[in-house]
C-alpha cells in the first residue's frame, strides 16, 4: 500500500459527522485547540471505540502495546469495520510488544484499506532473545509514542496502551492513567508528526518482517467475527451504551479546555541512535517551559532522577520551588531494578524538601510481574504528566527516566491552562492521602512510609517499604550499586 492511503468514498470537500460536532467550535475558538482529559478508563476506552465509528476518511494510529486481550479485540474489529467502509487506517506498532500477534497483525494488513506498520523490529519472530544477542544497540531503543488521530480532526495523546489493564475490561488491574482528546490547531501537528514516523527508517512494512499476502477480500479474513459476541465482550460493550461520550460529543455538551497548546516529540531518529542531542524531548521540554518559579508537580510511572537530574531539581528548591513527586511503590512496580535507580536518590531528595509520595498497589491485584528493563507497564501507576506553577501541564508518554530521555521516542501534549494545571494540582495532593504512602526521614535519617489515618485512627507508619518481601528490597539494594542507570 502507498504512503498516502486512498481515502474513503466521501470527498476531501464533504464535511464529516466528526467536523460537524466540532467544526463550529474549533472556529470559535482561533488559534487554539480543545482538550479534554480522559482520566476515567471507560471514557478512554470508549472514546476511542466511538471515534472509530465516527471515522470516514482515515485512521492514524500509534502505539508501543496493543494487547490482544478483550479491548484490544473489540478495538481491532472497529478498526475492520471502518476500513470495510472504506475508511483508510495506518496502523504504526512497537514491535516489542507484538509477541504471539503475527497471525493478527497479518489478517488485519490484508485488508486493502489497512495498513500495518512496525517500529525497530525483530528479525527472529520467535525467539527474540536472540534479536537482542546479535542488535541489541537499535532493539533496546523503542517506539514510546501513543496517539490516536481521527479524520483529521480529533486525536488522542497521554499515558495509555490498549489492552484490558488500561480501559478496565477484565480482571486485570486498572493503572491510574491520563490521556487527553484535542481538537483544533494541534491535531494538525500530531498528523503531521505520525507521517514523520510512519516514513521513518526505523520503520518497516509489516509484510516485509512476517510476509502475508496483501489485498485479500474481506470475506477471506478469518479474524474471529465472534469477538464481540462473547459474553465478557457483550457485558463491556454493554457499558458503553451507558457513556454520554458520543451524545455530548455530537451534541456539542463535550467539555473542551480552550488553551494553547503544542506537541512535542521525539525525532524517530533516536530509535536508530542517530538524534541530534538539541532535538530530544528533555531538552526542547526545559526550552518551552523554562524553569519552574514556584510549584513542580512530577507524576511519572518510573522516576529516576539520576544524579544530573537531582542537581536541577535540587537548585529549584533552592530559589524557592515547591516540588511534589508521585511514583510507584515498590509493591506497585512492575520493573524493580528501575525502582532501585530511584530508590537510591530518596534520602537526599526528602532531605533537600522535595515532597515524595509512592503509590499503593491495587488492593485487589496479585504483586506486579517483574518485567524485566523494558517493562510493558504493568504497575498500579502509569500516567506520566507534569504541572507548571498552576499554569502549564505536560501529558504523555515522557518517564522521568534515563530511558525516556535518551533511548526510547516520547511525545505529549504541553498544555497552557491555568484551569487544567489547578485541577490536575488539586487531584494531585487531595488523593494522596489514601491512595499512596507519604515518605519523610525520621530522626535517624531514615525513610519512613507514613499511612495517614483515618478519622479517629492513628498514623501508622512503616520502616521498610510497605508490603514487600525481603529479597525484593534486597535486590533493590543490590541494583542500586550497579552501573546500569542509564538502562532504566
Amino acid at each position: 500500500m502507498a504512503d498516502a492511503l486512498p481515502l474513503s468514498a466521501a470527498s476531501d470537500n464533504n464535511i464529516t459527522r466528526l467536523e460537524r460536532a466540532v467544526g463550529s467550535r474549533v472556529q470559535s475558538h482561533p488559534g487554539v485547540s480543545g482538550v479534554h482529559p480522559l482520566a476515567d478508563s471507560l471514557d478512554a476506552f470508549a472514546a476511542r471505540y466511538l471515534l472509530i465509528e465516527m471515522a470516514e476518511k482515515r485512521l492514524d494510529i500509534q502505539y508501543y502495546i496493543w494487547q490482544n486481550d478483550l479491548s484490544g479485540r473489540l478495538l481491532f474489529s472497529a478498526l475492520l469495520d471502518a476500513a470495510d467502509r472504506g475508511v483508510a487506517v495506518r496502523l504504526l506498532l512497537d514491535d516489542n510488544n507484538t509477541i504471539g500477534m503475527d497471525d493478527v497483525l497479518r489478517e488485519l494488513n490484508a485488508h486493502p484499506q489497512i495498513e500495518v506498520r512496525l517500529f525497530n523490529a525483530f528479525s527472529f519472530r520467535t525467539l527474540r532473545a536472540l534479536g537482542y544477542l546479535t542488535d541489541f544497540a537499535r532493539l533496546n531503543r523503542r517506539m514510546h509514542n501513543k496517539s490516536f488521530t481521527v479524520d483529521g480532526t480529533a486525536t488522542i495523546v497521554g499515558g495509555r496502551n490498549v489492552g484490558d489493564a488500561y480501559f478496565g475490561a477484565g480482571k486485570e488491574p486498572v493503572f491510574s492513567d491520563l490521556d487527553v482528546l484535542a481538537v483544533g490547531p494541534v491535531v494538525a501537528e500530531v498528523e503531521k508528526d505520525f507521517l514523520r514516523y510512519w516514513n521513518s527508517r526505523a520503520v518497516v512494512p509489516l509484510s516485509s518482517v512476517i510476509g502475508g499476502e496483501k489485498a485479500l477480500d474481506r470475506s477471506q479474513i478469518k479474524l474471529p467475527r465472534a469477538w464481540r459476541d462473547s459474553t465478557k465482550a457483550r457485558r463491556y460493550l454493554h457499558r458503553l451504551q451507558h457513556s454520554s461520550f458520543l451524545r455530548r460529543l455530537e451534541s456539542g455538551e463535550l467539555n473542551f479546555i480552550w488553551a494553547e497548546t503544542r506537541l512535542l516529540s521525539d525525532d524517530p531518529r533516536k530509535g536508530l541512535g542517530r538524534a541530534k542531542a538539541g532535538t530530544l524531548l528533555p531538552q526542547r521540554l526545559l526550552e518551552v517551559i523554562g524553569k519552574p518559579q514556584q510549584q513542580f508537580d512530577i507524576i511519572s510511572a518510573y522516576f529516576v532522577p539520576t544524579r544530573s537530574g537531582v542537581a536541577q531539581l535540587l537548585s529549584l528548591v533552592r530559589r524557592g520551588v515547591k516540588i511534589a513527586v508521585l511514583t510507584n511503590s515498590l509493591a506497585a512496580n512492575d520493573v524493580s531494578v528501575v525502582h532501585a535507580g530511584y530508590a537510591r536518590w530518596r534520602k537526599k531528595l526528602l532531605r533537600h524538601g522535595v515532597a515524595l509520595y509512592e503509590l499503593k498497589p491495587d488492593s485487589e491485584r496479585r504483586t506486579p510481574h517483574d518485567r524485566g528493563i523494558t517493562g510493558n507497564s504493568g504497575s498500579s501507576l502509569h500516567a506520566k504528566t507534569f504541572s507548571v506553577d498552576m499554569r502549564k501541564v505536560f501529558i504523555g508518554s515522557f518517564n522521568f527516566d534515563p530511558r525516556s530521555a535518551m533511548l526510547n521516542t516520547e511525545m505529549g501534549l504541553l498544555i497552557e491552562s491555568e484551569t487544567l494545571a489547578g485541577d490536575i494540582h488539586r487531584r494531585f495532593h487531595d488523593s494522596m492521602r489514601d491512595r499512596a504512602w507519604t515518605l519523610r526521614l525520621d530522626k535517624w535519617g531514615r525513610v519512613n512510609w507514613v499511612e495517614h489515618p483515618g478519622e479517629g485512627e492513628k498514623e501508622r507508619v512503616h520502616k521498610h517499604e510497605p508490603q514487600t518481601r525481603f529479597i525484593q528490597r534486597l535486590l533493590v539494594r543490590l541494583v542500586w550499586h550497579l552501573p546500569i542507570e542509564w538502562l532504566l
